[in-house]
């Protein structure tokens, strides 16, 4: 079961008093510990390492814990936390605690020590475990291969269904996942794929090759990880195998590392949309200055573009001041087309984040958007009509309602092909959403509105 915020919180200053005593009692620790999963022990350890001065409380929780549960709960801590605790390692017990990480966990702690201490790392590591450390560590950030882990269960084409049993039960402990198994070749190509349930069923003298799934869904090592996370999410896969260009087995991309790609990459899509820059860490834990950054490049660009709305309210300064009464619609009228922008860009861009839909696709997405956009014109035209009668009357009224239908029009089909024409420049169509549509429909509005009004009045 899992623990309130409540909860957790408790025990966390049950932890720190009993830790804070002269002597503390390990076995009564331990025992508390062991009630703990080790997701809620990372959280605590979290909260504790925000002050430097308790990280020996965190050391020797650490030391409470068994070295294996140790390993695992660094596992759950963010990137600069592991940081902080591991610089206060000897490098025998660190080596200790790596070793019982997994695969993808160790190498990516591992890209984000210093120069000096990977080196002393790796020259007290034995040789098979260095080469694939590096090698795990090698693989450019943001694709498949540096989320992959290589703790997997592989066995050789030819091997019987008994023979692969064995295989199995000597690799289990120490693999990622045991559930689906891969069958390479003597050049270690990925040949073919069974679930454990297969392998279990199998008649004992069968040979693997005449039972396993031979069209294997797999993916790059040098493909995007948000790709191999929409993989996964499509094909419901516990795992998804990784391939180098001569089509040898490298890793698998799991389940949970899946989630946790997909979660990222639409924490930094709903960042972007609202114009904010990529953020290294949580907002809870991101330097002010940092945080200032990535905000201010947007907002003071917009304040530039906004100078466009002022523009050309002054070029309509003769249209305004014979029919004052104009000026009570304009917020309406451009917030509703920036409004209906927005939530076109919104779907365009979630569209393409998710393979919904692509390029190949705007044709009839703008059909659709036409008839969608010009209905929801029409029924906002209706719906604001009398009041326009009741401020200026049937003119007035008439200028609003053509004005909404044919902003709200512009904004929904601007929203939604910007996300296409940044595509296009290469350019994250995230980048499309809320403030950057609603500032361009801002000034378009204006115009729109005060043409229409001078054609009118």
């Amino acid at each position: 079961m899992s623990l309130s915020d409540e909860s957790l919180q408790e025990t966390k200053v049950e932890l720190l008093e009993a830790l804070t005593q002269e002597a503390p009692n390990k076995e009564v620790l331990a025992e508390r510990l062991s009630e703990l999963r080790s997701a809620d022990i990372a959280e605590i350890l979290e909260d504790i390492v925000e002050d430097d001065e308790d990280l020996p409380t965190v050391l020797t929780l650490l030391d409470i814990l068994s070295l294996e549960r140790a390993a695992n709960v660094l596992g759950y801590l963010p990137g600069e936390v592991q940081v902080e605790i591991v610089e206060k390692l000897s490098d025998t017990t660190f080596l200790a605690l790596l070793e019982e990480m997994g695969s993808d966990e160790r190498a990516d702690l591992f890209n984000l020590l210093d120069e000096d201490r990977r080196e002393a790392l790796l020259r007290q590591m034995a040789h098979q475990e260095r080469e694939d450390l590096k090698r795990l560590a090698s693989y450019e950030e943001g694709t498949a291969g540096a989320i992959m882990t290589s703790d997997y269960v592989a066995i050789a084409s030819g091997m019987t269904v008994s023979q692969s049993m064995m295989r199995v039960r000597q690799t289990a402990p120490d693999a990622e996942t045991v559930y689906q198994i891969y069958i390479v070749d003597s050049d270690g190509k990925l040949t073919g794929t069974m679930s454990l349930r297969q392998l279990m069923v199998a008649r004992p003298g069968a040979v693997v090759d005449d039972i396993m799934i031979k069209d294997v869904i797999s993916i790059g090592v040098d493909e995007a990880q948000e790709e191999a996370a929409r993989v996964v999410a499509r094909y419901d896969l516990l795992a998804l195998p990784v391939i180098d260009a001569d089509n040898r087995m490298v890793g698998i991309v799991t389940h949970d590392d899946a989630m946790d790609v997909a979660e990222s990459e639409a924490t930094e899509d709903f960042h972007k949309g609202m114009s904010i820059g990529q953020l290294e860490d949580g907002v809870s834990r991101v330097p002010i200055w940092s945080l200032y950054r990535k905000r201010v490049f947007w907002l003071v660009l917009l304040v530039f573009a906004n100078l466009f709305s002022g523009a050309g309210i002054a070029y309509f300064e003769e249209t305004i001041a014979a029919q004052v009464a104009l000026v009570f619609f304009l917020p309406l009228l451009i917030g509703s087309g920036g409004n209906a922008g927005a939530q076109a860009a919104t779907l365009m861009v979630r569209g393409m984040a998710t393979g919904d839909v692509g390029v190949k696709d705007w044709g009839k997405l703008l059909g659709r958007e036409l008839l969608v956009a010009g209905s929801l014109g029409i029924t906002m035209a209706i719906a604001v009509t009398p009041i326009g009668i009741m401020r200026g009357g049937e003119a007035l009224a008439m200028v609003v309602a053509f004005s909404m239908v044919t902003i709200v029009l512009f904004g929904s089909l601007l929203g939604m092909c910007l996300p296409f024409v940044l595509e296009r420049f290469k350019v994250d169509p995230a980048t499309a959403s809320a403030p950057l549509v609603t500032t361009l429909i801002d000034a378009s509005g204006v115009v729109i509105y005060f043409s229409i009004a001078t054609a009118i009045l």
